[in-house]
C-alpha cells in the first residue's frame, strides 16, 4: 500500500502526465497556503484534475493523482457531489465510469507550504504516510466529524443567582498537541461585611490563558491566578469596609489589588522558582520547577461585581475582550474592552523604549528583542531574568541562552492594563473574551454579529419552557447578515490588527455566504464560523490537520461568551451545567461555584 501511494504521489511532480479523455472528472480542489499572510496571493485556488482510483493490485489498493497542467490560481466555486474516475487498469486512460457521489472520500495532501484536498473511493485504506517529498496524505474528517471534533471540548452553563449574568459558553480547539491554551472560571459570594453592600455580592471572574513555548505556565494560571486577584480585592474590600467613607473602595484601589494579583503571582513564578532550585537535589526537579517560569502565558481575566455592575478586564498580552451592545438602532455594536499588547502597539512600543533607551532592539520587528511578540506575559523569564542568574542556570540546569540583545532586564511585564464598563444586563449586552487565535480569523464586529445572529436564531428554535435566560433578546430579528454596526479594518494605533488568516486563506466571500448557524453553544459556534463556516472543505481540512501542521494554519483557540441579562433560570442560588450545549464528557464537571 506504502509503494503504491508513494508511486502515484510521484506522479503529482511530473510536468507531463496523461489527461484522462472523459469529460466528468475535472473536480475543483481548494488550495491553502501557509506563506507569509502578508502576501496577498498566500492562499490561492488552484484546478487540479485529480483522476482518483483504487485497483485491487496484491491486496493493496492504488491512488493515482494526475495534475492537470494549468495550475494557475483562480477563484473556484465549492466542489459540489463529485464523481470520481475509475481506470481500466494502472496507468491507462481507457474509458471512464461514472460513480454515485456518496460513493466518495475526501482525502487531503499535506506539503510544505500548501494542502490540497482530493477524494478517494470509499471502503477503501488510506494510511496517514508521508511520501519522499516530505507530502503527508490524510483521510480528511466528514462533516459529522468536523463538527464533533469542534463540539469535543464545548461547555455551558446557566446562572440562577439573579445577579446580572444568566450564561456562559466555552469552548477550546487544540491546534498545538498538548493545547498550550487554558481557561478558568470562579463565582465568590461575598459577604455584605465585605462587599459594602446589602444583601453582599457575587464576584465573577472569568479567565482565558494563551499559552506559547508550551503549556505550563497556562496551566499554573488556571490554577492560581484568580485566587491571588481574589485575596487581594478581599483585602481591599476589607480595609474600605472598615471606613465607611470609603465604601466601596475607590475605582484605582480595586484597580491596584488586580494588579498587585497578576504581579504577585508572576514574581513567584518566575523568581521565586529560582531560589527553590538552588536547593533542589535533582534536575528533574528543578526542570519541574522552572517549568511555568521557562514557557510563558498571556492573561485576561474578567472581574464582575454583581451589585455595581460594573465588568473589569484585566489584560496582560494579545488576547482580546470585547463587548457586544444592542443600540437604539437595532444593530449590534462592539466595543473592544481591551488593546492588544505587543511590540508592535504604539503605546507599547513607546512605553519599552522609555524604560529600556539607548536599546535599538527593544522591539524589532514587531517582537521584544526580536522574538517575543507579546510585551506583556507571565514568565517568559529569559526576558527578566539577570544575565547573571541566567548564566547560573544554563550552566547548572542546560536552560535555554537568552538574547544577544538583552541588556536591562526586565523587558516583559505581568502587570495588566484594566479597563472598566458598566454593564446594561437590561439590553442584553454581552462580553466575548478569547485568545488571539480567534481574532486572527475575524474582526470584532464580526464576532459581535455573529453572536447577535446566533441569538436570534436561539430565540426563534429553543422550546418555550427553555427561553428565561433569552428575555433580554426578544423581539430581534432573525437575518442571513451581521446585524452589526461599521467594521474597522486594518492595524490601527491600539494594535487591533486585521484577521490575518482571512488574508492568507483569501476569504472575500460576502457575510451570506460565509457565516452559518448550527450549534447549540455561542463559543463553539464562533469556532465553526472563524475556521469556515459555511464552507465544509476548509472547515473539514482545518480540523484534520493534526500537530505540527495545523499551527502553520490556525492556533489554539479559546472562546468564552458572557451573556448578561435580567431572565435567567429561576433563582435557584445554582450554576448549572446546560447539557444540550455541552460535551458529553462535561457532565461531571464541576460546577464553578
Amino acid at each position: 500500500m506504502r509503494r503504491a501511494v508513494v508511486q502515484n504521489l510521484r506522479a503529482v511532480r511530473r510536468p507531463n502526465v496523461a489527461r484522462s479523455k472523459a469529460g466528468g472528472n475535472v473536480v475543483f480542489h481548494r488550495s491553502l497556503a501557509s506563506r507569509s499572510p502578508s502576501n496577498p496571493s498566500s492562499m490561492r485556488l488552484r484546478r487540479v484534475s485529480l483522476a482518483v482510483g483504487a485497483v485491487a493490485a496484491g491486496g493493496a489498493a492504488i491512488y493515482q493523482y494526475r495534475q492537470s497542467s494549468n495550475s494557475s490560481a483562480s477563484p473556484v466555486p465549492s466542489a459540489s457531489p463529485t464523481n470520481y474516475a475509475t481506470p481500466a487498469a494502472p496507468g491507462t486512460t481507457g474509458p471512464v465510469s461514472e460513480e454515485v457521489a456518496d460513493a466518495v472520500r475526501r482525502a487531503l495532501i499535506v506539503e510544505q507550504g500548501a494542502l490540497y484536498t482530493s477524494v478517494i473511493p470509499d471502503n477503501q485504506p488510506l494510511h496517514k504516510e508521508t511520501d519522499d517529498y516530505g507530502r503527508k496524505v490524510l483521510e480528511m474528517l466528514t462533516a459529522e466529524q468536523a463538527t464533533q471534533k469542534l463540539r469535543t471540548n464545548q461547555e455551558s452553563y446557566l446562572v440562577g443567582r439573579g445577579s446580572g449574568v444568566v450564561r456562559y459558553d466555552v469552548v477550546q480547539i487544540p491546534s498545538n498537541d498538548p493545547i498550550e491554551d487554558d481557561h478558568a472560571e470562579k463565582i465568590i459570594h461575598v459577604p455584605e461585611s465585605v462587599s459594602g453592600q446589602t444583601e453582599g455580592s457575587d464576584w465573577m471572574f472569568w479567565g482565558v490563558f494563551d499559552g506559547h513555548a508550551g503549556w505550563t505556565t497556562s496551566a499554573r494560571l488556571r490554577q492560581t491566578l484568580i485566587s491571588f486577584v481574589a485575596r487581594e480585592l478581599n483585602t481591599t474590600y476589607t480595609a474600605a469596609s472598615a471606613n465607611s467613607s470609603l465604601k466601596p473602595p475607590p475605582a484605582d484601589a480595586v484597580d491596584a489589588a488586580i494588579k498587585k494579583g497578576f504581579t504577585l503571582l508572576d514574581h513567584e513564578i518566575t523568581h521565586e522558582s529560582v531560589k527553590k532550585v538552588q536547593s533542589a537535589k535533582s534536575r528533574s526537579l528543578a526542570a519541574e520547577l522552572l517549568a511555568p517560569a521557562l514557557s510563558g502565558s498571556c492573561a485576561l481575566l474578567s472581574f464582575y461585581d454583581s451589585r455595581s455592575k460594573e465588568l473589569r478586564v484585566a489584560c496582560t498580552g494579545d488576547s482580546r475582550a470585547v463587548l457586544g451592545r444592542r443600540a437604539s438602532s437595532g444593530k449590534w455594536t462592539a466595543t473592544a474592552l481591551s488593546v492588544d499588547q505587543t511590540g508592535g502597539t504604539e503605546s507599547e512600543n513607546e512605553r519599552l523604549r522609555k524604560e529600556h533607551p539607548n536599546e535599538p532592539y527593544v522591539t524589532h520587528n514587531g517582537r521584544i528583542l526580536g522574538g517575543l511578540e507579546p510585551s506583556r506575559a507571565f514568565g517568559d523569564a529569559v526576558y527578566k531574568w539577570s544575565k547573571e542568574t541566567q548564566d547560573l542556570l544554563r550552566k547548572n540546569f542546560f536552560t535555554r541562552s537568552y538574547s544577544k540583545y538583552l541588556k536591562t532586564p526586565p523587558y516583559v511585564t505581568a502587570e495588566p492594563v484594566i479597563t472598566t464598563t458598566k454593564v446594561q444586563p437590561e439590553k442584553g449586552d454581552f462580553v466575548v473574551m478569547a485568545t488571539d487565535g480567534l481574532w486572527e480569523m475575524l474582526t470584532n464586529e464580526e464576532v459581535v454579529g455573529l453572536v447577535g445572529m446566533w441569538l436570534d436564531q436561539q430565540a426563534h428554535l429553543t422550546p418555550q419552557q427553555n427561553q428565561s435566560w433569552l428575555k433580554s433578546w426578544f423581539g430581534s430579528n432573525k437575518t442571513s447578515a451581521l446585524n452589526v454596526e461599521g467594521a474597522a479594518h486594518g492595524e490601527d494605533a491600539t494594535g487591533q490588527r486585521a484577521p490575518i488568516r482571512q488574508q492568507q486563506w483569501g476569504v472575500n466571500d460576502p457575510e451570506f455566504q460565509r457565516f452559518v448557524v448550527e450549534d447549540k453553544n455561542a463559543a463553539t459556534h464562533l469556532a465553526r464560523n472563524a475556521l469556515g463556516g459555511k464552507d465544509q472543505d476548509t472547515l473539514s481540512a482545518l480540523l484534520t490537520l493534526p500537530s505540527p501542521y495545523s499551527r502553520r494554519y490556525r492556533d489554539d483557540l479559546t472562546i468564552e461568551v458572557i451573556f448578561f441579562g435580567e431572565g435567567g433560570p429561576e433563582r435557584t442560588g445554582k450554576v448549572e451545567l446546560n447539557k444540550e450545549a455541552s460535551a458529553l464528557s462535561s457532565e461531571g464537571v464541576k460546577p464553578k461555584l
